[in-house]
């Protein structure tokens, strides 16, 4: 039961929902500014270390999970 949207019509759905809350209640701006600033920087700092700990195939232990060759 409901509406089953996937795809490009779900993603559409869905930003259009974030703008709404954005330009209808100022606190959501606070909130989304705040969390988008807490996820560049998480990802920043995560491209940092992994650039400056690059993982090695000796550190990888199945090389390939699903048997392909």
């Amino acid at each position: 039961m409901g509406i089953r949207l996937k795809g490009t019509a779900g993603l559409v759905i869905a930003v259009a929902v974030v703008v709404l809350l954005l330009v209808e209640f100022p606190a959501y701006r606070v909130f989304f500014g705040i969390s988008v600033l807490i996820g560049l920087v998480i990802a920043g700092a995560l491209t940092l270390w992994y650039r400056m700990h690059p993982i090695k195939d000796i550190e990888v232990e199945n090389k390939r999970p699903l048997g392909l060759d």
